[in-house]
């Protein structure tokens, strides 16, 4: 006997030969109607700059408000998560900057391996806390999750990771720096400079939170190859207001 279609107390005993199905069912997506700034957009893809505290992808218990809510009415499609649609990387939620999505299948199997392949052109502006770095460096240090504490990332641990750093101005317990990453492992910026002394400024899991500041990172440039069109693009985004701020108070000679 199939028990279907009944409501029935939860205490309900099953017997033998009866036989309860349920069905868990999870609501969709839903756009919103949240502002961000758009760069670049064609029929494959689209290129924006991520505002800051905006986080990219729906997950567990954040079903809302994020930058795929945001876009979907713009076409983001690609890949087998319906969670990601045409995500192909991800900035942090406090990381502001360049972002692409797809709008294709084609575009977006395209960009992972362009990705894969260390093809797509990833350039961030940094604050980092400390004195003494080399004038230009490469971290090379596998990042994966903190054995110690599984909740952040560690170095030396994991998948390999590739970031390259030049600096741009030294302050008084400060450096900015340009930072371009090979590889993209979650957190990998703010693990790799906090492994070599020196964490991004207000950065509160790899360095210290500073009151009323945000972490000091921002993807500020994005090159790549059109995956569809073979177009070499390339794009710019200025440095937000926040950001320039924070840097200003800190020494007003810092190029922010």
């Amino acid at each position: 006997m199939r028990i279907a279609d009944t409501a029935f107390s939860p205490a309900h005993k099953v017997h033998a030969g009866e036989r309860v199905e349920a069905w868990i069912v999870e609501e969709g997506l839903e756009p919103e109607d949240i502002p961000v700034p758009l760069i670049f957009e064609d029929e494959h893809l689209l290129v924006v700059d991520k505002p800051t505290g905006l986080v990219v992808h729906p997950g567990a218990g954040n079903r809302s408000g994020t930058l795929v809510n945001a876009l979907l009415t713009r076409g983001i499609s690609g890949g087998e998560d319906p969670e990601r649609p045409g995500v192909v990387h991800r900035l942090d939620r406090d990381t502001s900057g360049l972002m692409v999505l797809t709008k294709s299948e084609e575009a977006y199997a395209g960009l992972v391996v362009a990705l894969s392949e260390r093809h797509v052109r990833r350039t961030y502006r940094a604050l980092v806390v400390g004195e003494g770095l080399p004038h230009a460096g490469t971290v090379d240090s596998p990042v994966g999750r903190d054995p110690a504490n599984p909740t952040l990332m560690a170095a030396g641990v994991g998948r390999s990771a590739v970031t390259h750093f030049e600096v741009m101005y030294e302050a008084a317990r400060h450096a900015m720096l340009r930072v371009r990453l090979e590889t993209g492992r979650t957190h990998q910026i703010r693990v790799h400079l906090s492994a070599i002394g020196h964490p991004l400024y207000a950065d509160p899991l790899y360095g210290e939170a500073v009151p009323d500041r945000r972490l000091w990172l921002h993807a500020e440039r994005l090159a790549f190859v059109h995956p569809v069109t073979g177009e070499a693009l390339k794009f710019e985004a200025p440095i937000p207001g926040d950001l320039r701020e924070a840097a200003r108070d800190l020494d007003p000679r810092l190029p922010a």
